[in-house]
Order: structure tokens, then C-alpha cells, then sequence
């Protein structure tokens, strides 16, 4: 790792030293990608020198041992220099940790009512409702682009976009099946059922290069519908486009303009072929990846929602808390961390 450290220093430096040349710094765009490259890099070199600093502590304290009336103190200070080179070296795991270049950007979720008839749909409604709550703490901003409602309330399909700071870092952990067990209002014996509801989060992607044929397109526009199925308004503004060749199918209907929900629709359209595109290049590599919605069957499972016993169970992690009122109130913090966590572990175990 100390080899890998000082090449980043050594980097630092180099880039320190380009910035000065009047050839550079009168080049724009060469000044803004050298001191981007060197913001990512900086607080890495910091930490380094931190580390090499305890090491120079120690090397000092241990030329004094020899000295009676300060030995003691010398073995002491090596202590707590060795205690922050421990700490330090941790932390400088984490951050030389490969980082997702889709961490700091927005999100596109959906969500479908799965197995369980209108209870599905119901939980479907749920999810969504958790996710806002979560949002808002965040202070994030959600907006629905298409939502299909169940007969007995909740989603049978509903689409938003989650835009803020580092959303995809958080949400990336959604997608999957969730179950939820829980006695739904229209059963009248009090037996608990157990119903699911997937989740798909993709990164917002900018500026997708991937050609489309306007002839491989087919788009219909209709009513937008509102709360209640009444529509939003007498014009046929909602935009719904279909990918013929692949049966990709994004839908938009937030906008009161037609053109304005056309647009935002092929960049939905963009984004879902730009992930399926990847999540295609990584199979034919040879790199085994479940797709993040499955077949959203009861037994496919990320996540319980266990509303008698009030608790939520990731199973990724083996992770559970006694919390399930709270985590419906958008309280997914615990959760969340605990996966990060994880995530970080497997990563430095090189999984």
C-alpha cells in the first residue's frame, strides 16, 4: 500500500508542479482537469502525511529510550503514535478503495406492486411513501414521472426521479424484491399475509451517447392522470415511448406540456438502455451480477418488512431492527450505513 501511496504523492506534486507551467496555465480546460484530478487526490496525500508524521514520532521516541529519565515518557508517546498509525492506516484502506463513479449522482427509481394482488400494490405505495420521507431528511427533491395506480390504492407501477447530493451512494442498495408480512385491512379472519413489491434505482446518466432510431420508436401520448385517476388536465400531454427492438418502455407524464414530457422521456429512455446496456457488458465479461429486479417472487427477497413484530430484516447482511415504524417514516439511516459498511468490508477483503 506505502508503494500505491507515494505514487499518488508523487502524482500530487507532479500536478503541482503542471500548473505552473505558462503553457498550462493558460489552457482552461487543462487547468480545470489537473485541479480536479488534484482535489480527488488531496485528501489522501493529507492523510499520508499524517501517517508518515507518527512514523517520524516514533522513530524519534525510540532514540530516546536509552535515556532513564525519559524512557518512560518516550514509550509512551510511541504508544500513541502507534495507536494513530492504526487508525490512520484504516482509514487509508477506505480511501484507496476503488470509489463508484455513479456514487454522487440522481437517482430513477421504480417501484411495481409483485406478488400479492392489491396488498402488493399497497406496500408498493409504502415504499414510495418511506423513500419521500428518507428524501426529505435528506433534503433531497422527488418527482413522479409516471405512476399507475392500484384499484385498491398504492402502485401497481410508479416511476421518480431523486435528484440531491450523493443519492445513487444511498439508494444504490435498494433494488431487489422486498417482502412485506403484515394483516392487510381487507382480510376480515386477522390471518397475516405476505405480499412483495420491487425496486429498481438506476444512476441518472448525462449526456448518454446511444444512437436511437426514430423508426424504432413508438410513442403515444394520452390524459396525464392525477390523484384518484382524474386527469391532471383536459390535453393529452402524457407521453408513453416504447424501444420496438428491445420492448423498453418509459412513460412521462409530470409536465403539462407535451414536448416538455417527450423530451424527459427519451432521456428516461437513454438511461434505461444505458443501464441495461452495462449490466449486459458485464455478464458477456464474465462478471456475475443478479439483476437488480429479478422475477420479484416472494422467495427472491432483499428485505422483510415484519409488521407484527415490528421489525426489518435485510438479508443481504443478516441485518435487523426493531424499528419497522420508523424505517416507514423514512428513518433508513441504520440500514443503509450497515450496507455501506459491509460493502466496504467485502471490498478491503478484496470480494
Amino acid at each position: 500500500m506505502k508503494e500505491r501511496l507515494e505514487s499518488i504523492q508523487n502524482r500530487y506534486n507532479e500536478i503541482s508542479e503542471e500548473l505552473l507551467k505558462p503553457e498550462v496555465s493558460s489552457d482552461f480546460k487543462m487547468v480545470t482537469k489537473l485541479l480536479k484530478e488534484q482535489s480527488e487526490l488531496k485528501s489522501i496525500v493529507e492523510k499520508y502525511e499524517e501517517y508518515k508524521t507518527c512514523e517520524e514520532n516514533i522513530a524519534s521516541s525510540k532514540e530516546l529510550l536509552t535515556d532513564p529519565e525519559l524512557k518512560e515518557m518516550a514509550e509512551l508517546e510511541i504508544q500513541e503514535n502507534q495507536e494513530k498509525i492504526d487508525t490512520i492506516y484504516h482509514e487509508l484502506e477506505i480511501m484507496l478503495i476503488p470509489k463508484d463513479e455513479n456514487d454522487g449522482k440522481n437517482v430513477i427509481m421504480e417501484i411495481r406492486g409483485a406478488a400479492g394482488g392489491d396488498e402488493a400494490n399497497i406496500f408498493a405505495g409504502d415504499l414510495l411513501r418511506m423513500y419521500t420521507y428518507y428524501a426529505e431528511k435528506q433534503g433531497w427533491k422527488i418527482e413522479i414521472t409516471h405512476q399507475i395506480e392500484g384499484e385498491a390504492g398504492g402502485f401497481s407501477q410508479v416511476e421518480c426521479i431523486i435528484k440531491g447530493e450523493n443519492v445513487y451512494s444511498k439508494l444504490k442498495y435498494e433494488s431487489g424484491a422486498h417482502r412485506v408480512q403484515r394483516v392487510p385491512e381487507t382480510e376480515t379472519q386477522g390471518r397475516v399475509h405476505t405480499s412483495t413489491a420491487t425496486v429498481l434505482v438506476m444512476p441518472e446518466v448525462e449526456d448518454v451517447d446511444i444512437e436511437i432510431k426514430e423508426s424504432d420508436l413508438k410513442i403515444d401520448v394520452y390524459h396525464s392522470s392525477g390523484a384518484g385517476g382524474q386527469s391532471v388536465n383536459t390535453s393529452n400531454s402524457a407521453v408513453r415511448i416504447t424501444h420496438i427492438p428491445t420492448n423498453t418502455v418509459v412513460t412521462c407524464q409530470d409536465e403539462r406540456s407535451q414536448l416538455k414530457n417527450k423530451d424527459k422521456a427519451m432521456k428516461l429512455l437513454k438511461i434505461k438502455m444505458y443501464n441495461e446496456m452495462q449490466e449486459a457488458k458485464m455478464l458477456v465479461e464474465g462478471n456475475e451480477r443478479k439483476t437488480k429486479i429479478g422475477t420479484g417472487d416472494r422467495s427472491e427477497k432483499i428485505r422483510t418488512y415484519n409488521y407484527p413484530q415490528n421489525r426489518v430484516t435485510d438479508h443481504r447482511i443478516g441485518f435487523s431492527t426493531m424499528t419497522l415504524d420508523r424505517v416507514m417514516q423514512g428513518a433508513l439511516d441504520p440500514i443503509i450505513e450497515a450496507l455501506i459498511t459491509e460493502d466496504l468490508k467485502r471490498k478491503l477483503a478484496g470480494e
